[in-house]
């Protein structure tokens, strides 16, 4: 049996983001919606998150600091959840978050260490 480039991407995004992750979009899954989930599962995690090249740490590394250039939060906290399940240490995700500050600006890495600070907090990491 041949396992799609989706169900691949599905794996994948529970591994990053916890077991019951892809259940749980699935639940907010709609008409209007279920084209762009279909992507991120093909694409963004079946193609890309699924290539040897770099590992998934490294992954998560560059997603931390895009997402503060960005300015993205949502997509941030999820991506730093990954980042813990990739084995980021808290040292590390500081000065990704540190070094972009340089280069993204304070009020990008601001928003990003607030983030990032919920995120540690709601998984008991910091006080």
């Amino acid at each position: 049996m041949t396992t799609s480039t989706q169900d691949i991407g599905r794996k994948i995004m529970n591994e990053l983001m916890g077991d019951g992750y892809v259940e749980g979009k699935d639940k907010k899954r709609n008409a209007f919606n279920s084209a762009l989930f279909d992507y991120s599962e093909e694409v963004c995690f079946g193609r890309t998150w699924s290539r040897s090249g770099i590992d998934r740490k490294l992954r998560s590394i560059l997603n931390i600091a895009m997402l503060t250039a960005l300015n993205r939060p949502a997509q941030l906290a999820h991506h730093v959840e990954g980042a813990i399940n990739n084995g980021c240490t808290l040292e590390e995700i500081r000065e990704i978050l540190l070094h972009a500050a340089v280069y993204c600006g304070l009020p990008s890495a601001g928003e990003a260490f607030r983030v990032a600070e919920e995120v540690l907090r709601h998984r008991k990491l910091i006080d």
